[in-house]
């Protein structure tokens, strides 16, 4: 198996890597050309293009950070439609709405190419160890395909149903995740005002059940000392965090309208994470 990976960020990046851990060919694209060396140092093949990345290979990775990120990648002379050969499947990896993914399908198979939305959660470090969890949907016949693509990264792959359902998945699960920093942050600042030191309030809600590991490494952030919280570096990383957030809980609050759904509790969300993320901005805390 060839595959090409378009897009090496904070999750594209270790992605890329597993793959080529796992001794598939891999060809990789970033419009930052420092990004595309470091993967080369350990084993990638550079391209100039996405058209150039996707040339020969059976699978293509795409993990941009939004959805007119992903239609630019595709798109065009440059695109991975215009460089990928027919029978390729396009994996979409970035959080995005189940619309663009169906629209991207349909030009897809204009093209003879397969895709798939193929969300992943679990963050880097896990991606990393080849432990993501795959969110997908598309045709069981296309994931069967660029299976070995897949399992380079994850333990676990749930097919979701038809093209689109791997976003609707996606923006559900981001969901629990952000109402559950909600509720982390809220419940520390509380325990802070009443004088409970935060090792205190962990142990307590580890001991019953009540704070996942992952609410714990989040709540590392409140931690780190002022100074370190509020460095230029720290702040334009959280801000980088925010960003993804308020863009994923302003797709799950389009989708539930779409849907005839309220989600008042994402709404508020949406308008608070700046403070749950610790970013120095007072017009959105």
């Amino acid at each position: 198996m060839r595959a090409a990976y378009i897009g090496l960020g904070n999750m594209g990046a270790p992605m890329a890597m597993r793959l080529v851990a796992q001794g598939i060919e891999t060809t990789v694209y970033d419009i930052a050309p420092a990004a595309i060396e470091a993967c080369v140092a350990k084993g990638a093949k550079p391209a100039a293009s996405p058209a150039a990345a996707a040339a020969g290979c059976d699978a293509i990775g795409v993990c941009v950070p939004e959805d007119d990120h992903v239609r630019a990648v595709l798109r065009g002379a440059n695109g991975v439609l215009a460089g990928a050969p027919r029978g390729a499947v396009i994996a979409l990896h970035s959080t995005i709405l189940p619309a663009t993914a169906e629209e991207l399908a349909r030009e897809a198979s204009a093209s003879g190419l397969g895709l798939l939305d193929a969300c992943v959660t679990g963050g880097a470090a896990r991606a990393l160890q080849g432990k993501l969890v795959y969110l997908i949907g598309g045709e069981a016949e296309q994931i069967t395909r660029i299976k070995p693509y897949l399992d380079a990264c994850a333990e676990r792959i749930v097919h979701a149903g038809p093209i689109g359902s791997g976003a609707k998945l996606k923006l559900c699960i981001n969901l629990i995740t952000y109402l559950q920093w909600i509720a982390a942050y809220e419940s520390l600042t509380l325990a802070k005002a009443v004088g409970l030191p935060q090792q205190v309030l962990e142990d307590a809600g580890r001991g019953n059940g009540q704070l996942t590991e992952l609410m714990v490494q989040f709540m590392a952030l409140h931690k780190a000392p002022d100074a370190a919280r509020k460095s230029e570096n720290m702040q334009n990383y959280l801000r980088t965090q925010l960003y993804t957030a308020e863009k994923d809980l302003a797709w799950a609050l389009k989708l539930a309208k779409d849907s005839g759904v309220a989600l008042p509790g994402t709404a508020l969300a949406s308008q608070i994470m700046a403070r749950v993320y610790a970013v120095e901005d007072a017009g959105r805390r």
